[in-house]
């Protein structure tokens, strides 16, 4: 049985990622719905996504990020005691997406389980997993945001279809000796009363999978845009503050910003909110879309292979999502 730790720290030891290989342009849209590549990139800054090939899983992506992770680590699998998966495109209502993706790995003494906190899931599961490193109810731990979005599009309403897009990353997380960097603080936050903003409304016990269901296009992502918008802008902006202050440095410490990777416009109002200069920020969304619970950490890992992230700075991650769910993390990353 573990014990709780005498110095407290949770860091960063692996970071990988996955996207699938096949490509989607904004021209290809055009082709299968109303629109055009100026009327996306002006309205999201998206200009191309990757989608999985017929059969490959949420799990499959997610158990490939989290074996590059791995290999970042330089972890053996049996050293992982937890495995959580954020995603809301399970491979199914039951088992986890966790537990499958636990004998993909080698996770033999791994407990497994997902949480749905939509495109806010990967910071969820995040601070989830330091809980347990703090208290000693685990030494390693792997998190994984995974998302096969294209399984939910109408790809007749090109209002959601030209946002999202498929992919996985995942972290190994585990205790440091104190002294190490890593985890500063977290702050997470929620507002059930705007849940109908983000929605796939059947399929559910509330509303189980019918013929009239399926004929309704009830089955697929729909949103309220403006109202999201707005709420995503004051949520982000908020939280950031609140996790700043926690850690008890100010926006100017920060050497990147790691946002959830929905819209350019919505990322672009939160940094003049804290006040952060557009080139601190990390933006990839242009050639991957929304992948939600995957698109920070898939930035992430960009950001630190390209050199952008070093030994030493702070950074923050923040997002935002249906439920409506926001949270916001500082790291001070290295090992």
């Amino acid at each position: 049985m573990l014990t709780p730790l005498t110095n407290k720290t949770a860091v960063i030891s692996g970071i990988g990622t996955w996207v699938p290989e096949k490509v989607l342009t904004n021209d290809d849209l055009s082709k299968i719905v109303d629109t055009n590549d100026e009327w996306i990139t002006t309205r999201t800054g998206i200009r191309e996504r990757h989608i999985a090939a017929p059969g490959e899983s949420c799990s499959d992506m997610a158990a490939k990020a989290g074996a590059a992770a791995l290999r970042s680590a330089g972890a053996d699998p049996a050293e992982i005691d937890l495995l959580v998966v954020a995603t809301v495109t399970a491979d199914h209502c039951m088992p986890s997406t966790a537990c499958l993706v636990q004998p993909k790995l080698g996770l033999v003494n791994a407990t497994c389980f997902d949480i749905s906190a939509a495109c806010s899931g990967f910071v969820y599961a995040l601070d989830i997993a330091r809980q347990y490193i703090l208290t000693g109810a685990a030494r390693k731990a792997m998190v994984v945001g995974a998302e096969k979005m294209s399984a939910i599009l109408d790809w007749q309403d090109r209002g959601t279809c030209v946002i999202f897009g498929d992919g996985a990353g995942a972290v190994v997380l585990e205790a440091g000796d104190g002294a190490s960097r890593g985890i500063v603080s977290t702050a997470m936050g929620s507002d059930g009363s705007l849940a109908n903003l983000i929605r796939v409304e059947a399929g559910g016990s509330a509303l189980p999978a019918s013929v009239e269901t399926v004929q309704n296009r009830q089955h697929f992502i729909k949103m309220e845009v403006n109202q999201v918008f707005k709420s995503a802008v004051r949520g982000m902006a908020e939280i950031s503050e609140k996790a700043l202050a926690l850690a008890g440095i100010a926006s100017a410490d920060l050497k990147a910003v790691v946002p959830h990777q929905a819209n350019v416009r919505i990322i672009s109002a939160i940094a003049e909110k804290l006040a952060i200069p557009m080139d601190k920020v990390v933006l990839n969304l242009d050639r991957y879309g929304n992948t939600t619970a995957a698109s920070i950490p898939l930035a992430l890992e960009e950001a630190v292979r390209g050199g952008r992230i070093q030994d030493g700075d702070f950074i923050l991650l923040v997002a935002f999502g249906a439920g409506l769910t926001w949270g916001a993390t500082v790291i001070q990353w290295g090992r």
